[in-house]
């Protein structure tokens, strides 16, 4: 088994960032197996969707519709509605487990692997990729 982990900053506003480059680079000469990605966070996610043409927005636009920022929620410490960051997971698990064959990603053509951070508190994140060799 291998692991590496890295950071990304994320600063004040929610956003997707796109995690594949770095997926990329450190599958790219382990062979065949599987990519574990984790993040150890109670507010953020992974996704793996196509990213570009407005998919992005999309995606924000409904988890804001999904989950409002608004007093509604019993977890209320941080900004104004952040208990929806809490619920983030339901709809984004902080895990995504990917094939890889000969070293490379076997994502789909438009496929990508992105983080999902709605929390405006926190600014930094982790991500911890784990290989397990098949």
């Amino acid at each position: 088994m291998k692991s590496a982990e890295f950071t990304v900053h994320t600063g004040s506003r929610p956003g997707l960032f796109d995690l594949t480059d770095q997926c990329d680079r450190f599958v790219r000469a382990l062979g065949d197996g599987v990519l574990h990605v984790f993040v150890p966070h109670a507010t953020a996610g992974l996704v793996i969707m196509e990213l570009g043409a407005g998919s992005e927005q999309d995606l924000l636009d409904t988890v804001d519709r999904l989950l409002p920022r608004d007093d509604r929620w019993l977890h209320r410490h941080g900004s104004r509605g952040h208990g929806a960051d809490h619920v983030v997971p339901l709809l984004a698990p902080p895990w995504a487990t990917i094939p890889v064959v000969g070293g490379r990603l076997t994502l789909g053509t438009w496929q990508s692997i992105a983080l999902l951070d709605t929390n405006v508190d926190n600014g930094t994140r982790t991500v911890r990729l784990t290989f397990l060799e098949g």
